[in-house]
């Protein structure tokens, strides 16, 4: 069995320990994180267009792949510490809701956060990268709580009948 935790600042924990109570012990766990291409390339097509391109040593694009790296391996080091187990830890870069969707091919299970609105029950406590996510998928996925879920109070009324 393989399973893919996607994880994701701020959701991750979540993820972690719903891999620790669902995937049985031989399965192998894969830890993902997917960095999107935004603020590097703004970053850089800023520099292009406000500063010129003589000067291609002071463009701020590539400091902000070197600090997105760095948190990436933070974030899947903290991952695979409190997982307790042995994992593989995989770094993507690219469209994030199209990597973890060409991740899951051949997993057995995927396993992600909500990351929309959490305060209610609903379509909306997705993001459109967790949506995508969660309709492509070629597995089953696991959809996580980042904490507890909101009360059956928050769900919405039914649609009048007609």
């Amino acid at each position: 069995m393989r399973v893919i935790a996607w994880l994701v600042e701020g959701t991750w924990p979540a993820c972690v320990d719903a891999v620790r109570t669902h995937a049985p012990a031989p399965a192998e766990v894969v830890l993902l994180h997917v960095s999107g291409p935004e603020a590097a390339g703004l970053a850089h097509g800023a520099f292009a267009g406000l500063l010129g391109r003589g000067h291609p040593e002071r463009d701020p694009g590539a400091l902000l792949e070197t600090l997105g790296g760095s948190s990436a391996a933070g974030l899947l080091d903290a991952a695979a510490e409190r997982l307790g187990r042995p994992c593989v830890r995989e770094e993507r870069s690219g469209r994030v809701e199209r990597q973890v969707v060409a991740a899951a091919d051949g997993a057995d299970l995927l396993v992600l956060a909500r990351d929309g609105d959490r305060s209610r029950l609903g379509p909306r406590s997705l993001g459109p990268a967790a949506r995508f996510a969660v309709d492509h998928a070629p597995c089953p996925v696991l959809l996580v709580w980042p904490e507890p879920a909101p009360d059956l109070a928050t769900l919405p009324p039914p649609p009048p009948r007609p």
